[in-house]
C-alpha cells in the first residue's frame, strides 16, 4: 500500500523545511533507511529517511521549494498503485492550510503531468508564476502598480497572508539595470537578489528579538597572553592534536564560569537560572550562515579533548552533519573573529543564556613593564551582559577571574 512521505519536525523550532536537493528521484527504488532528500531548517541541514520500502511514486515540493510540516512531500509504494485517488482523498480530508499556518514563502500550485499512469514531479528548476488576483494585492495596490509599470510579482507583500498592499508598492524598488556613462563607456551597474534561507531566517528572528528586547551593556579586558603563548607551544610538541588560543580560551573561561554562576545564568521571564554545569556555544561561521554548536561540560573536559571535541563539531558544521541536540543547550557562548584580523567586537546575545564572549585576535605590542618597554601578546575580550540578570560588578568580577586563569596558564592544566 502507497504511504504518504510527510514533512517532519527536525527541531522543536521548525515549522516548514525547504527540500534542498531530492537525492532520489520519481521512479527509484526506495528501501528503508535509504536517504530521499536534503532538508535546509531553521538550525541545520539535515537528511530525510525513508522508513518504507517501495518505489518514490511522487515529488510534491520541487528542489529549493518549502513545505510546512507534516505537509506532504512524497509517495512511497508499489508502481501499479493509483496514487490519483490517495492524493485526492488527502486534499479532501485535510483540505485547504488555514491562514494562520501559512509560512511566509508563498508557494505556487504544484503543476503535475501523468505519464504511462505514474505522476510526474515538478523540476528543480521550474519557474512558476503567482496568479495576480485578489489573494496577493489589494485593488489600491494594483492600481497604483500599473500606473507605475510594476510587476506585482516581484512586490513582496507585508499584509495578511503576503499580500500586497499600498505601502508595499510605494516602497518598492524596480528591479532594473541602470546605465551609467563612465569615461565615454556605457557600464552596468547589476546586482543579486537571493532568497532567504531557512537558517537565515532563524538567525534574523533571533538576534533582532535579542537586540530589541535584552538590555545589553558591554565590559572590556586586556590580557597579557605571553604565558599562554609558551605553554601551548609546550604542549603542542606533546599533544595528539593541536592546542589553538581559543581552546585556551574556552577551558579558562568555564572553569571562571564555575566561580561566577551569577554569570553562567539565564533569562527564563519568571525567573533566573543559573547553571552549576557549564555548556559552552562555540560561534562556527558557515557558508549559509552561523551556527552555535555545544561544547558540554566544558569545565570538567582537559584541555586536549576540548581541542578534539571543538574540532570535530566545527567539521560537521561545515559539512551540515550537525543534528538539532548538537546546537541546543549552551549555558554561555563564545566567538572568536580573532583569525580573521578583528581585534575586538561586541557580539550579540544568544538567548536564553545570559552572557557572550567577544575574542579578538591576539596582538603582539609594546607594553611598559617595570619602567622599561617590552613586547607581549595582548588579547581584547568583551562581554555582553543582559543587565536583567547580570550586573557591572558580576560581570567585572568574572572578567578578572578569567583574566588571573589566562595570565598563569598553569592552572588549566590542573
Amino acid at each position: 500500500m502507497a504511504e504518504c512521505i510527510k514533512m517532519p519536525k527536525m527541531s522543536d523550532t521548525m515549522q516548514y523545511g525547504i527540500i534542498s536537493r531530492w537525492i532520489k528521484q520519481v521512479g527509484d527504488k526506495v528501501v528503508a533507511g535509504d536517504i530521499l532528500a536534503e532538508v535546509d531548517t531553521d538550525k541545520a541541514t539535515m537528511e530525510l529517511e525513508s522508513y518504507e520500502d517501495g518505489t518514490l511514486l511522487y515529488v510534491g515540493v520541487a528542489e529549493k521549494a518549502a513545505a510546512n510540516v507534516n505537509d506532504i512531500i512524497a509517495i512511497i509504494g508499489d508502481p501499479k498503485e493509483d496514487i490519483d485517488t490517495l492524493l485526492a482523498s488527502t486534499v479532501a480530508i485535510n483540505g485547504d492550510r488555514p491562514a494562520d499556518t501559512r509560512i511566509d514563502i508563498e508557494l505556487p500550485p504544484i503543476e503535475l503531468s501523468i505519464a504511462d499512469g505514474q505522476v510526474v514531479a515538478p523540476t528543480a528548476n521550474m519557474e512558476p508564476t503567482l496568479p495576480l488576483n485578489r489573494s496577493i494585492a489589494s485593488p489600491l495596490a494594483k492600481k497604483i502598480a500599473k500606473e507605475n509599470g510594476y510587476d506585482l510579482a516581484q512586490i513582496q507583500g507585508s499584509g495578511e497572508a503576503g499580500r500586497v498592499v499600498k505601502k508595499d508598492v510605494i516602497h518598492f524598488v524596480p528591479d532594473r539595470l541602470d546605465q551609467i556613462s563612465i569615461s565615454g563607456q556605457s557600464t552596468t551597474a547589476a546586482y543579486q537578489d537571493s532568497p532567504i534561507s531557512a537558517m537565515r531566517k532563524k538567525i534574523a528572528e533571533v538576534l533582532t528579538e535579542s537586540k530589541m528586547n535584552i538590555p545589553h551593556f558591554y565590559l572590556t579586558v586586556e590580557i597579557n597572553m605571553n604565558k599562554v603563548v609558551e605553554i601551548r607551544g609546550e604542549l603542542n610538541q606533546y599533544a595528539s592534536t593541536k592546542i589553538s588560543i581559543n581552546d585556551l580560551v574556552i577551558k579558562a573561561t568555564a572553569l571562571a564560569l564555575i566561580q561566577h554562576p551569577k554569570v553562567n545564568a539565564a533569562w527564563l521571564t519568571d525567573k533566573i537560572r543559573s547553571y552549576q554545569y557549564v555548556h559552552i556555544g562555540v560561534a562556527v561561521a558557515v557558508e549559509d550562515g552561523l551556527m552555535v554548536p555545544v561544547v558540554r561540560f566544558a569545565d570538567q573536559k582537559p584541555l586536549i579533548e576540548i581541542s578534539k571535541t571543538v574540532k570535530n563539531v566545527c567539521k560537521q558544521a561545515q559539512q551540515k552533519k550537525l543534528i538539532p541536540k548538537d546546537c541546543t543547550g549552551a549555558t554561555f557562548t563564545i566567538s572568536n573573529l580573532g583569525m580573521f584580523g578583528i581585534t575586538s567586537f561586541s557580539a550579540i546575545i544568544n538567548p536564553p543564556a545570559a552572557c557572550i564572549l567577544a575574542v579578538g585576535a591576539m596582538q603582539k605590542i609594546p607594553i611598559f613593564k617595570d619602567n622599561q618597554v617590552v613586547p607581549a601578546y595582548m588579547l581584547q575580550l568583551t562581554l555582553s551582559c543582559d543587565h536583567r540578570v547580570v550586573d557591572g560588578h558580576a560581570g567585572a568580577l568574572f572578567l578578572a577571574t578569567l583574566k588571573a586563569l589566562l595570565e598563569q596558564p598553569l592552572s588549566l592544566l590542573l
